[in-house]
C-alpha cells in the first residue's frame, strides 16, 4: 500500500517522500523581479517536501501578472535565484521553478505594456496593480506569427532556471493564465491554427512544452493543468476530449510529470489518470477553495493512482508540514491577510511544531 511518506523516483531525482509543495504567489520579490534573501529562507524552511514548486515566475516583462512577482528572463534574475536554490539544496531539498506567463491577466500599470492573449477578450474580474485592484483590460490578440515566440519564452526561462540551480521547471498551464487561455473555448476565439478545434487549442501548450523539453530535457519539465477550471473567466466546453488529446501529446514528449488540480469532477480526473502514463502530481482540493488539503485527501488520491500529492496553503503556515502529516499533530491555520502583503510577517514567522511537556 503506497503511503505519502514512501520514496519516489522522479526523473533523475530520488524524492524522500511524495509530498509536493504547490506553487503559490507570495509577491515578495524585489524591484525588477529579483529573488531575495527572505525568499531563500522561505523555501529552505520547507525543504523537507519531496519537491518544492516555486511561485509563478514570469518569463518576460509582458508575461508578468502581479506586482512583486519574480522573473527569470535576465542574468540578474539568475544571480538572484542562485542563493535560493543553494539554500534549498543545502537543506536537502529539490526545487522546480514554475514558469508562468500571465497572458491577459495583467495590466499596463504593472508591466508598462498592454497584456497579450489568444484573442481580444478581457479576463473576468480585477487584477492587481501597483495602485490596487483594477478591472482587467482587453488584451491585444497575438498575431499568428508572434505566437511561437511566446511558446518559446517558457523554454528560454527554463534555461535560465537550470543556470540558476533549479532542478527543473513546471509550466503553468492552469488557472486562466496564457496556456490555459489558449486551451479555453471562450478566451480563445482564434480561427487560425491555434484556435477552434481541440487539436488547434492544445497546440500552444504542446509547442511550449516541446520547446522546454528541447531546452532542458523531459526529466526537468513538468506542467500544471486545471481541467474544467474557471479562473479569471475561462471556460472549456469539452474537458475530457480536450485533456485526453493534450495528455496524449504530452506523453510523446516524455515529461517528468503532469500536475492536475481538482477542478473537474472526480470521475473525469480519474479518466485522465488512466490516459496519462507518466507521473501524476495531484492537488486534491480546489485551489483557493474553502477546503485545505489534509492527510485523508492525500491518501484518497494515492489510492486513485496519483504518485505525488501537492499541498498549498498547508505549507504557508507549516514549514514542517511533512512531519505534521506524518505524526498527525495539528496543522496550523494560515493568516490569509498576509498572503500578498509583502515583508517577512506571515512569510518567515510561522514556527515548526513545538511539543509541550
Amino acid at each position: 500500500m503506497t503511503t505519502l511518506f514512501d520514496s519516489y523516483r522522479l526523473g533523475d531525482m530520488a524524492l524522500p517522500n511524495r509530498v509536493v509543495m504547490a506553487p503559490m504567489t507570495r509577491v515578495r520579490a524585489a524591484a525588477g523581479g529579483l529573488a531575495t534573501p527572505s525568499m531563500a529562507t522561505y523555501y529552505a524552511q520547507r525543504a523537507t517536501a519531496g519537491l518544492i514548486v516555486t511561485e509563478g515566475v514570469q518569463p518576460s516583462v509582458v508575461g508578468q501578472s502581479n506586482p512583486g512577482t519574480p522573473g527569470l528572463h535576465s542574468e540578474a534574475h539568475v544571480a538572484s535565484w542562485r542563493p535560493v536554490t543553494a539554500a534549498v539544496h543545502a537543506n536537502g531539498g529539490r526545487i522546480f521553478a514554475q514558469i508562468m506567463h500571465s497572458g491577459r491577466v495583467s495590466h499596463p500599470d504593472t508591466t508598462g505594456t498592454r497584456p497579450v492573449g489568444p484573442s481580444a477578450v478581457p479576463a473576468v474580474g480585477e487584477v492587481f496593480t501597483p495602485t490596487g485592484p483594477r478591472p482587467a483590460p482587453t488584451p491585444r490578440a497575438l498575431d499568428t506569427a508572434e505566437v511561437p515566440s511566446h511558446a518559446r519564452s517558457y523554454a528560454e526561462a527554463a534555461r535560465y532556471a537550470v543556470d540558476a540551480g533549479f532542478d527543473g521547471v513546471e509550466l503553468h498551464g492552469a488557472n486562466g493564465y496564457l496556456i490555459s487561455q489558449f486551451l479555453s473555448s471562450n478566451a480563445n476565439l482564434r480561427t487560425d491554427r491555434y484556435g477552434g478545434s481541440v487539436a488547434n487549442r492544445i497546440r500552444f501548450a504542446v509547442e511550449a512544452v516541446a520547446a522546454t523539453v528541447e531546452a532542458v530535457g523531459g526529466a526537468r519539465t513538468g506542467i500544471r493543468l486545471s481541467p474544467g477550471g474557471t479562473f479569471w473567466g475561462v471556460a472549456e466546453a469539452d474537458v475530457p476530449e480536450l485533456y485526453t488529446a493534450l495528455l496524449t501529446e504530452l506523453a510523446r514528449l516524455d515529461v517528468a510529470y503532469v500536475h492536475l488540480t481538482a477542478t473537474a469532477p472526480e470521475d473525469v480526473l480519474v479518466g485522465l489518470r488512466r490516459t496519462w502514463p507518466g507521473t501524476l502530481v495531484m492537488n486534491p482540493v480546489l485551489p483557493m477553495g474553502p477546503k485545505q488539503a489534509g492527510r485523508a485527501d492525500a491518501d484518497h488520491w494515492l489510492g486513485l493512482g496519483a504518485e505525488l500529492i501537492s499541498f498549498g496553503r498547508g505549507f504557508i503556515a507549516n514549514p514542517d508540514l511533512v512531519e505534521r502529516l506524518r505524526t498527525g499533530v495539528p496543522i496550523a491555520p494560515v493568516d490569509e491577510t498576509t498572503y500578498y502583503q509583502g515583508g517577512d510577517a506571515g512569510y518567515l514567522t510561522y514556527p515548526a511544531y513545538q511539543v509541550t511537556a
